[in-house]
C-alpha cells in the first residue's frame, strides 16, 4: 500500500511514466474487451452498470466520476438524463492506492462527460484519456474549474465550500451542449443543489459561530479545508499531515508535536482519514481516546448508501458538533 501511496499522492510525478505505461495498457486491453460480444462487468462499488451501450440505447448521457462525491454531483443535474458510473467508491479502501482495471478504461474511453479532481490526485484518468481520445468526450477536471497550479499541497478539493456548487454549474453547461433540449433541466437541478449547498452553507455559519476557534488535530488534511471554513484552529504540522497522506514516514520531531496534543490535552477534537490507517494512526487513535478527546472519522470518498453529497457534509459538520457539546466519538458514518 505504502508504495500505491506514494505513486498516487502529489504524484505523484516520479511515477508519471509508469502510470502511462499501465494506463496505455489497460486501455489496450479495453479495446480487446470491445470486440467480444461479452458486456464487460463494472467495477465494484460503481453507481450504475458499466455497459456504455446499454445507456446510449436509452438515450441516456454517458457520464463518469472519477471519485463518487463527482458522481453524485453528476446525477442530481443529470437525472433521469444521465447515466452515471463513479470509479472510486468504496469507503472502505484506500483512495491512493486505486488501480485501473481494463473495465475502467472502457469505460471513460467510451463516456461522454467525465468529472475529476486533478492534483494528481486521479492521475490515472488522465493517463486513460490521453491513450485514448475521444472528440465527444467533455472532461471537467476540478482543479482547473478553481484555477488552481499543480502545486496545490491538498488535493481533497470536494471538502472546500464552494467547489460542489461551481462543479454542479459547470456540469449542468456540459451536459446543456450535449443534449440542448434538456437545458431548461439541468439548469434547474443545478439550482436545486446550490440550494442543498446552502444549507451546508448554514451549518457552516452556525458552527463557526459556537465553536469558531477550536484547536484540533489531525492525520491527514483530508478535512482540511472544511476546518478552515468552520474557523477550527488545527495543530498537526502540515509536514506530518503531508506525510501521512503521501506514505512516508513523518520525523520523529513531528510524531513528539502530534502526541503531545492529546496527551497534555492540548485539542477538543481529533479528525482521522477512516479511510487510511496505519499502526502510528491508529496509536494516535488511542492516545485521543486514553485523554478523554473525542474522535471523528472523515472519509476521502462518500460513504454510501444513504448519503449525497449535502448530507454528507452535514453529517461530518454534526459528528464535530456532537464531540464538542457531548464529547462523543464518531469514528464511522
Amino acid at each position: 500500500m505504502l508504495t500505491a501511496r506514494i505513486r498516487s499522492a502529489l504524484p505523484r510525478r516520479a511515477a508519471s511514466a509508469v502510470a502511462a505505461a499501465s494506463a496505455v495498457a489497460l486501455v489496450a486491453l479495453a479495446a480487446a474487451a470491445c470486440s467480444s460480444s461479452r458486456a464487460p462487468a463494472g467495477p465494484a462499488g460503481s453507481t450504475t452498470s458499466a455497459d456504455p451501450g446499454a445507456a446510449s440505447t436509452a438515450a441516456q448521457i454517458v457520464a463518469i466520476g472519477a471519485e463518487n462525491e463527482y458522481g453524485d454531483v453528476l446525477s442530481q443535474v443529470g437525472g433521469q438524463y444521465v447515466k452515471v458510473t463513479s470509479i472510486m467508491s468504496n469507503p472502505a479502501t484506500d483512495p491512493h492506492s486505486y488501480t485501473a482495471s481494463a473495465q475502467t478504461a472502457l469505460q471513460i474511453s467510451g463516456a461522454q462527460l467525465v468529472v475529476q479532481n486533478g492534483i494528481g490526485y486521479d492521475h490515472f484518468m488522465n493517463e486513460i484519456e490521453a491513450a485514448q481520445p475521444n472528440g465527444n468526450r467533455t472532461v471537467i477536471t476540478v482543479q482547473t474549474l478553481l484555477g488552481l497550479p499543480d502545486s496545490t499541497p491538498n488535493p481533497h478539493l470536494w471538502y472546500k465550500p464552494g467547489t460542489m456548487t461551481a462543479v454542479a454549474t459547470a456540469v449542468a453547461q456540459a451536459l446543456a451542449k450535449i443534449d440542448p433540449s434538456h437545458a431548461g433541466y439541468f439548469q434547474s437541478n443545478a439550482r436545486q443543489f446550490a440550494a442543498g449547498q446552502a444549507k451546508v452553507d448554514a451549518a457552516i455559519s452556525t458552527f463557526t459561530a459556537k465553536f469558531g476557534g477550536t484547536p484540533v488535530a489531525t492525520t491527514e488534511p483530508v478535512a482540511d479545508y472544511l476546518l478552515t471554513a468552520l474557523t477550527a484552529d488545527n495543530l498537526t504540522p502540515w509536514a506530518f499531515q503531508a506525510d501521512i497522506m503521501n506514505g512516508t514516514d513523518p520525523s520523529a520531531q513531528d510524531i513528539t508535536t502530534e502526541k503531545a496534543l492529546f496527551t497534555q490535552r492540548k485539542v477538543k477534537v481529533f479528525l482521522y482519514n477512516q479511510q487510511v490507517t496505519t499502526s502510528l494512526t491508529e496509536s494516535f487513535v488511542q492516545d485521543a481516546q486514553q485523554n478523554g478527546i473525542p474522535v471523528v472519522g472523515v472519509y476521502e470518498t462518500m460513504p454510501t448508501p444513504g448519503y449525497d453529497y449535502q448530507s454528507w457534509m452535514l453529517a461530518e459538520i454534526s459528528a464535530l458538533t456532537k464531540a464538542l457539546t457531548e464529547k462523543v466519538s464518531t469514528e464511522h458514518l
